[in-house]
């Protein structure tokens, strides 16, 4: 559509009308199609969908009202507006009207003054509508560009960060008697490299998720079991703070075992990083009707309101004077983890009383 030559599809039983109509929006530089019943009207938005609808009400056969309902129910023409111009004046004719999917109305015998400054502004609407979409779909492809590259840099870089990291450990091996410095350097080394091969791994599967290329081997699962061995697993790195679980054990569901263990082990490491020193972290699972909830809770700085939802996001942080609150990009993994099982994950928490985080998974 350009604003020089609009293209109005004019529809009414009345010659004059139609003859008066499209006469003024020609000579207003407007390409219009009169047409004299509901189904022409139909038939022509279908061949050649036009940017604005002057719709009459009363028509045999095919009513204005009928003739909307039939447009707002075609996906491709549903957008159009339309406006409505009819001898009709009660307030209950205009509200049918708005209701079939209207957007305008103007009352016979018309002036074609206040006809044109209708039309001139839900021209203008329709041009801004879809220029906005266009933006909106070049943004979208920008996006999908740049996470196509992005999965491309990540995917490559997993391979040289593995041989890092077996190097390292090698390296470990045949000097066994280390230097106290050297050792803390291989360590740093060590825990910098599988830090970046977590985050790339992360990344990649957030990407799969998202795109619902992700495959869930699911069996049936202790949930129980799988958190005390989550527990197990990070003790060494639990500094003074204490793990706590809380379960009826067994507790089967049917999930991806090794997902649902790194679920439950970032959100785990997660209260480990944001608790303080002889903090306490309780691990929780219950059973809810159909579902079973796993929790963790700690008794950190807790999170602000405003991020309850915005540390889920990619790369989403919440961040205060102290420190960022966030991880960025395990909490997404675990949003879209739970997701793709049917389940759902939140956060209960107040600043100064520290933070919850749930998820809920079908039994």
């Amino acid at each position: 559509m350009t604003l020089e030559s609009p293209n109005i599809l004019v529809v009414d039983d009345t010659p004059a009308n139609l003859h008066l109509l499209s006469g003024m929006l020609k000579d207003r530089g407007c390409k219009v199609r009169p047409v004299s019943s509901g189904q022409e009207a139909l038939q022509a938005a279908q061949r050649i969908p036009p940017d604005l609808i002057l719709l009459d009400i009363n028509m045999p056969e095919m009513n204005g009202y009928e003739v909307c309902r039939h447009l707002k129910a075609d996906p491709k023409l549903r957008d159009i507006p339309v406006l409505f111009i009819s001898a009709l004046s009660d307030t209950a004719d205009k509200v049918r009207a708005f209701g079939a999917g209207g957007v305008d109305y103007v009352i016979k015998p018309f002036q074609f003054a206040e006809v044109d400054a209708r039309v001139q502004t839900h021209l203008e609407l329709r041009r801004q509508k879809r220029a906005l979409q266009e933006s909106y779909e070049r943004l979208k492809e920008l996006e999908r560009l740049r996470d196509s590259l992005t999965h491309m840099i990540v995917h490559d870089m997993r391979s040289p960060l593995t041989t890092i990291l077996t190097s390292l450990e090698l390296l470990k091996a045949v000097m066994p008697a280390q230097p106290p410095e050297l050792a803390r350097v291989f360590q740093a080394a060590r825990g910098s490299t599988a830090m970046l091969t977590e985050m790339v791994t992360q990344l990649l599967d957030i990407s799969r998720l998202e795109a619902g290329r992700m495959p869930l081997h699911k069996t049936q699962c202790d949930l129980a079991k799988t958190a005390q061995e989550v527990i197990h697993s990070l003790a060494a790195s639990a500094a003074g703070r204490h793990l706590r679980l809380s379960a009826p054990d067994p507790v089967i569901a049917l999930c991806d075992a090794d997902i649902l263990r790194r679920i439950i082990s970032n959100l785990v490491g997660n209260a480990l990083k944001f608790s303080p020193k002889e903090g306490e972290i309780d691990i929780s699972i219950a059973r809810e009707q159909a579902a079973v909830r796993v929790a963790v809770k700690d008794n950190g700085s807790g999170v602000p309101p405003e991020y309850h939802q915005k540390i889920f996001e990619k790369f989403g942080q919440a961040e205060s004077k102290e420190k960022k609150l966030g991880t960025g990009l395990g909490l997404t993994f675990c949003k879209l983890a739970v997701e793709a099982h049917g389940g759902r994950i939140g956060l209960d928490s107040q600043v100064g009383q520290g933070s919850t985080f749930w998820f809920t998974l079908p039994l």
